[in-house]
């Protein structure tokens, strides 16, 4: 159980998980990961004979990684200590890692929520929304993302190597477990309103977005590839038509600034999918991501020495655009121009020019992280 301040419930939490320990006839432990109390709650916990260890790093995520690293179990239960989770009925749990499950995720939606046990701001659309967004981009079968009642294989959980120390650590472990693709099941679960007199330690809007942000940054496809195809194709598209003259659709008129538009659609796309590349690849070397049949077809094309080919040649070809621009410049004697005859191969000439320059810089970077190139080079010299 993680702990700060929780002198108030503490003590009714740890009798409870001591007495399923007991009518369960389960060997095991309660352990108390304290993240800084100053109200006497480590002194409670011992005179109920229970472990203490103590998280030097604040945050629920912080006291939770200590309390699974000191744990001596081969299945860990964990639980917040402010008596809004029953542990006194923990038997389904213990039943599913029993048959197998490397994740036990309780679901308070399914085993029920007490009247103001939980806010209706997380109830109605904290809570369902990011545990929808978490189903959609890892294919997790969890409705419950959030809540904090689970247990696991301690084992397996240490595998995924957790990192986050603030609320989102309920998430990173949904996350990377499916991720991994680990045994996750889920169980009801009750959630009783919380038994202390002063506010909860969540702050709705800022863990939510730190929840949010968690679930995007391991999603690359979602966050980069998606957007940056259909950003990219749209602009291409736009630049094609409008390359040769204005373009009108339904009656719409489409002409300078729409090309000027279209370009920056254009590079915002590429850059994107420059970055989901390089966030897959960097997942992929750290363990974080297994790798596809598509991304090694796509590895094996990739490498720093067609990348500066292929982006050289885009800014050859955007020079020669630029070339040609001033040479219209040139011919009206370097005085004002007519914005139709310039705005043109001015606008091609900064799509190519950027886009050469994103592939050189994209490509060595590929290369530092695959470090294939390097350790080439550094195998020669």
């Amino acid at each position: 159980m993680p702990c700060l301040n929780e002198a108030e419930t503490l003590k009714i939490c740890i009798q409870k998980a001591q007495g399923y320990l007991h009518s369960s006839g389960v060997c095991g432990e309660v352990l108390i990961a304290d993240n800084g109390s100053d109200d006497g709650s480590q002194d409670i916990a011992r005179q109920l004979g229970a472990r203490v260890v103590h998280a030097e790093t604040m945050g629920y995520g912080a006291a939770l990684l200590e309390g699974i690293k000191s744990a001596r179990g081969q299945y860990i239960i964990m639980g917040d200590s402010d008596n809004s989770y029953d542990f006194s009925n923990l038997g389904n749990f213990l039943a599913a890692l029993r048959d197998g499950a490397d994740l036990v995720m309780g679901n308070r939606f399914k085993g029920g929520i007490a009247k103001n046990a939980m806010p209706p701001l997380h109830r109605y659309l904290g809570n369902p929304v990011l545990s929808l967004i978490g189903r959609l981009l890892f294919r997790s079968p969890i409705g419950d993302f959030h809540c904090g009642l689970r247990g696991f294989s301690r084992e397996a959980i240490a595998g995924l190597r957790l990192q986050a120390t603030g609320m989102e650590f309920a998430s990173e472990m949904v996350v990377k477990a499916s991720i991994m693709q680990l045994k996750v099941v889920e169980v009801p679960a009750t959630l009783a309103p919380d038994g202390r007199s002063r506010p909860p330690h969540l702050r709705s809007w800022r863990d939510g977005w730190a929840h949010l942000k968690l679930l995007l940054s391991f999603a690359p496809r979602w966050l980069f590839f998606y957007p940056g195809v259909t950003l990219f194709f749209t602009g291409l598209i736009m630049i094609l038509g409008l390359s040769f003259g204005p373009l009108s659709i339904v009656g719409v008129r489409f002409d300078n600034a729409s090309l000027i538009i279209a370009v920056a659609i254009f590079l915002t796309g590429s850059q994107l999918m420059g970055f989901y590349a390089l966030a897959r690849l960097h997942a992929l070397k750290s363990g974080l991501l297994s790798s596809t049949a598509m991304f090694d077809r796509l590895r094996n094309l990739i490498s720093v020495d067609r990348a500066c080919l292929f982006g050289a040649l885009s800014l050859l070809v955007g020079i020669l655009f630029a070339l040609f621009a001033v040479s219209i410049w040139a011919g009206a004697g370097y005085g004002d121009l007519e914005a139709g005859v310039i705005v043109r191969p001015a606008a091609i000439s900064v799509a190519l020019i950027s886009f050469g320059v994103q592939i050189v810089t994209g490509g060595f970077m590929w290369g530092l992280i695959d470090q294939t190139y390097y350790k080439a080079y550094l195998g020669k010299t």
